[in-house]
């Protein structure tokens, strides 16, 4: 049998090296001050177009962490019209993209409010709205029973399956959840952006419900983060980092769960990726001034709600060439129409027509 860190008679009580792990939290805090000054003094407008970017590529990510892909736009508009923020038309969402966003934006809007066991079955519960994971009816809303056996984390072809890990049995779970919400709500002397990392990992590894524990986990650490800026406001996308490294990911979770309780190689990861994620928010600011230095050249330029709406599509990186029969489809307009609001464009010096001609006709920005 073998044995995992919850069987451990210390468990919960991780260990750390102090010396390790202050250089490299020194370092993260830094870059973390750096940016959040960088990004308030943008203005108002442009730190709402940085956290609805930061908080769409935070839901995108993690649900495709577990294979899961979510439609851009959806996600987007959901977030906008919550924010209450004015993006133009906004794409109707279906209920599983509305859980998920219903979760990240209760987990960092309301990052100072006590986390407990009905906010997290809610929580679950809007990750599941149909009750199903996929093909399988599961327990939504409440710790898993373990009906069809221990809580396994599997992967490789039916038959030859390989066990990386198994969670504590479901009648240990009321009483190991109760010491995690003592410790997540309580007040200590560890370094919130620490607490982020432990949290992660210790709820991860009490597996507490059948399905949705790795984007809760993710979410949990999102909310610890808030904590330490407090601010509701994102201008990174931790997920984002962690899709990008996550072979990484699943070894340094792994081998901490088969571990001592010596945690520091899985925290001394997740602040490097931590660290990686704010130098990647780089990019996020780049694109909010570059949106906002290309309306700012073209303030001259009169145009309606449909235009506007579909420049700022193009600007964020519309999916596929631009045509006027799709352009008449997202603006929901007549072909005509949406030839007169491309024509209009082009005059203007905003949009030029690509080199192909004829029925496939695209339009990109002129610059």
């Amino acid at each position: 049998m073998t044995l995992y860190i919850h069987h451990r008679k210390d468990w919960p009580h991780f260990r750390l090296n102090q010396e390790i792990l202050a250089r490299r939290l020194a370092a993260v805090r830094h870059l973390q001050g750096r940016l959040i000054g960088r990004m308030e003094g943008l203005g108002l407008a442009l730190r709402a177009e940085a956290t609805l970017r930061s908080l769409t590529e935070e839901v995108l990510k993690s649900n495709e962490i577990e294979g899961d892909k979510l439609d851009r736009e959806q996600v987007r508009s959901s977030i906008a019209r919550r924010l209450g923020m004015d993006i133009g038309a906004l794409a109707p969402a279906d209920r599983n993209v509305e859980g998920v966003v219903e979760m990240m934006l209760d987990a960092t809007q309301r990052y100072d409010e006590p986390l407990t066991k009905a906010r997290l079955f809610g929580w679950q519960a809007s990750l599941f709205p149909s009750g199903y994971s996929g093909m399988n009816k599961i327990t939504v809303g409440a710790w898993r029973k373990d009906k069809n056996g221990p809580m396994q984390v599997v992967s490789g072809p039916l038959g030859r399956e390989r066990v990386h890990y198994e969670a504590p049995s479901a009648t240990r779970i009321d009483a190991e959840m109760r010491a995690f919400l003592r410790w997540f709500n309580g007040a200590d002397n560890i370094d919130l952006v620490m607490k982020a990392g432990i949290a992660h990992l210790w709820f991860v590894t009490i597996h507490p419900f059948d399905d949705g524990n790795g984007r809760i986990a993710r979410a949990l650490a999102d909310l610890m983060l808030a904590r330490s800026e407090q601010s509701s406001q994102r201008f990174y996308s931790m997920s984002a980092q962690i899709q990008q490294e996550r072979n990484d990911y699943y070894k340094f979770l792994e081998t901490a769960q088969k571990g001592d309780l010596e945690i520091t190689p899985w925290m001394n990861w997740f602040l490097g990726c931590l660290g990686r994620a704010f130098e990647g928010a780089e990019t996020v600011l780049a694109a909010v001034l570059a949106k906002a230095q290309f309306w700012e050249r073209h303030q001259a330029a009169t145009l309606n709600h449909r235009q506007r709406m579909m420049v700022d599509k193009l600007i964020d990186g519309l999916e596929d060439k631009l045509t006027s029969s799709k352009w008449a489809k997202i603006a929901k307009c007549s072909p005509d129409t949406a030839l007169r609001d491309i024509e209009g464009l082009m005059s203007d010096g905003i949009l030029r027509k690509d080199a192909a001609g004829g029925r496939s006709t695209s339009y990109s920005l002129a610059d």
